[in-house]
């Protein structure tokens, strides 16, 4: 079972990233998926959810109208495209799926700074 996150790296305030999350090893369209992240000192949270047929998502209220999860369980995929970006955005970002086992990604870094 691998999940191998992508797209993270430095970014402005005000900017986009678009963050990947390939999936293999396990029926992906039968799992939810989510995106957490964890700052420097700060507990892992999670920032946006989203159902396995991706009818139905779900997000931290920070992120919300900033931040879009989809899927494309065609390509095993789940994105975080992140708009308007925050320095406080600035975090480690791991995407986790959640069926009859969970698995977590290694983890991309977001920077957000001027």
């Amino acid at each position: 079972v691998q999940l191998v996150e992508s797209g993270g790296g430095l970014a402005q305030p005000g900017g986009s990233l678009r963050l990947s999350c390939v999936a293999s090893g396990f029926t992906f369209s039968t799992y939810h998926m989510s995106w957490y992240r964890q700052a420097p000192g700060k507990e892992r949270e999670v920032v946006a959810w989203i159902s396995r047929d991706g009818s139905s998502t779900n997000y931290k209220d920070s992120v919300k109208g900033r931040f879009t999860i989809s899927r494309d369980n065609g390509k095993n995929t789940v994105y975080l495209q992140m708009d308007t970006l925050k320095p406080d955005d600035t975090a480690d970002y791991y995407c986790q799926a959640t069926g009859t086992r969970q698995y977590w990604g290694q983890g991309t870094e977001v920077i957000v700074s001027s």
